[in-house]
């Protein structure tokens, strides 16, 4: 039987206090578990408006409705308004996901600081962003995280060598091809490979296909529900808490439901990644590419390493 992994994204104040709710609802009434990984710091998502001279960040904002998902308020979190703690404001509901069974993770500290900047900062920056996330985490849960998924699928190599710091066996940080997913793998850094596996999103998120083609919510699920009908290999989903918790929830139940009919197993990365045998990993290059309906480059997949 196939897996699919569910791998939920908690970007936003909003997406914390309304998305994550919903999802647990629809999680307990559905009997699945899924990954939730929290951004545990400020909601600056109004700076994101920097992302302007991103190709393709304007045909996104008009295809995704982007104001209709965020709200207003959030989007002037970090420029007009100050941005709320998240992880101090919420850490009922952050527990409550860990509580209902959920796998709880890291995604970031501040998520639009990390997605805007990760990519081309050093050493000590990128160390100070992850030890606060990694202090928060433990400061909310009591426990020591399992598993980081990257904000924006945006890396650099000194993430990835702190995941290996901290111990980590897995974590979802990058993209990979739909058709052409071979499963998670181990990335090589300049000749050096490191221990934490890569189980990397795989199917195209909601967002990414409305509007393209014409594509409504609807329309987009039912794409997703033919991509992994192809050879009904595992794959890896991720939603978002202000989407999918919120007005794409019907298309996420679409999901779900088709899913099952197919014959897949929904699970969490770490029950995922229970079943496998990480001598069979193969190695592969960092790299960044771009992927069809988000703008700018992504952490993906490399070439493979011999």
């Amino acid at each position: 039987m196939p897996t699919l992994t569910l791998k939920v994204d908690v970007d936003t104040l909003r997406g914390t206090e309304e998305g994550v709710p919903r999802l647990l609802d629809l999680f307990g009434r559905e009997g699945l578990q899924a990954t939730f990984l929290f951004s545990l710091g400020p909601d600056h998502t109004g700076r994101a408006i920097r992302r302007v001279f991103r190709p393709g960040f304007f045909a996104k904002v008009q295809r995704t409705s982007v104001v209709e998902h965020y709200g207003i308020k959030t989007l002037l979190y970090g420029t007009l308004l100050p941005g709320p703690d998240i992880g101090r404001r919420c850490a009922l509901t952050l527990r409550q996901a860990r509580d209902a069974g959920h796998e709880v993770g890291i995604h970031t500290w501040d998520h639009v600081v990390w997605q805007d900047h990760v990519r081309n900062k050093d050493a000590p920056w990128t160390r100070s962003q992850m030890e606060q996330a990694y202090a928060r985490f433990v400061e909310i849960f009591g426990q020591l995280p399992a598993t980081h998924g990257a904000a924006g699928w945006q890396m650099n190599a000194w993430a990835l060598r702190q995941l290996d710091a901290w111990g980590m066996d897995y974590a979802s940080d990058g993209r990979t091809s739909a058709r052409g997913y071979e499963g998670p793998y181990r990335v090589e850094l300049e000749g050096e490979v490191l221990r934490c596996t890569q189980i990397p999103t795989s199917l195209p998120t909601l967002d990414e296909l409305i509007g393209l083609d014409g594509l409504d919510a609807k329309g987009a699920a039912r794409r997703i529900l033919e991509i992994s009908a192809e050879g009904l290999r595992d794959h890896v989903f991720t939603l978002h808490a202000e989407l999918e918790g919120a007005k794409l929830l019907p298309a996420f139940e679409t999901l779900l439901k088709g899913w099952r009919e197919q014959g897949y197993e929904c699970d969490t990365m770490g029950g995922y990644f229970g079943k496998l045998d990480p001598k069979t990993f193969p190695v592969r290059k960092f790299a960044f590419g771009s992927v069809a309906g988000r703008s700018g480059e992504l952490m993906v997949a490399g070439a493979p390493v011999a």
